[in-house]
């Protein structure tokens, strides 16, 4: 890594340096969602009206959280991997704009992630990868080729909790989203929006008698090739593995 790469992007990225945006210049904003072929089957996830969970006070989520790598071999139920995403990622509406509004904050409501989950263990659900189409709440199958956990794993420096897991959640963004209203420093706010994401898993995974833990350690050029993401105009910001928390005994 180049010596003061970082140092010249916090430079380069102050507001100082902002040229004429594409929403200044009225350009088009660029769609709120990945398209994809609407022939493919969706994978429905139950209503998040639906689903309960245990009360807890939240001062006490925030004190007790932290950081687990060793999971249970209990599956995960749809009812909890849906009330993860919609935690995370869940649309509550679009406005006019249109914007998406959802359950975290986003600079500017500009919302740059897709969600993708590796599932290891969850019931009803074959291994794989999947995308979260967050305004349909639904799922829609990338990849089920049975080394594809492992693959992951290696891309992620071959940190083992990862196909330990029986979810790992894999946020890409999708950079025009936010180079759109604010430029080359929309790279600084994706990075914000993924602490906002992740925390929000903690919090919500601790109703559900789940540990969470954050990734930032990985191969960009081989987890992006696995999900099929360019690199440039999209690419894996951020990763979080969920498991069932270890009974002791």
């Amino acid at each position: 890594m180049t010596k003061n790469t970082g140092k010249e992007f916090m430079e380069k990225t102050k507001y100082k340096y902002m040229r004429k945006t594409d929403q200044q210049k009225e350009l088009p904003q660029p769609p709120l969602e990945l398209a994809y072929d609407k022939g493919e089957g969706l994978i429905e996830l139950p209503s998040v009206d639906n689903i309960k969970v245990k009360e807890i006070d939240l001062r006490e989520a925030i004190e007790s959280r932290k950081s687990l790598r060793k999971y249970s071999n209990k599956p995960l139920t749809m009812e909890e991997l849906s009330y993860l995403l919609w935690c995370t990622q869940g649309v509550k509406g679009i406005t006019s704009r249109p914007t998406t509004l959802r359950n975290v904050p986003s600079a500017g409501a500009r919302h740059s992630f897709e969600t993708y989950l590796l599932i290891n263990r969850v019931n009803g659900l074959k291994p794989g990868i999947y995308r979260y189409l967050a305004i349909e709440h639904k799922l829609l199958e990338v990849n089920t080729e049975p080394d594809i956990a492992e693959k992951i794993t290696y891309s992620c420096h071959e940190q083992i909790f990862v196909k330990n897991s029986a979810v790992t959640f894999i946020w890409s963004t999708v950079i025009y989203r936010m180079k759109w209203r604010y430029g080359e420093r929309g790279y600084r706010y994706v990075h914000l929006d993924a602490g906002h994401v992740c925390q929000n898993l903690y919090l919500a995974a601790q109703s559900i008698d789940c540990g969470v833990c954050a990734i930032a350690a990985f191969d960009d050029d081989e987890i992006n090739k696995l999900l099929g993401l360019d690199g440039e105009e999209q690419f894996v910001v951020y990763l979080a593995t969920v498991g069932k928390s270890v009974t002791l005994k």
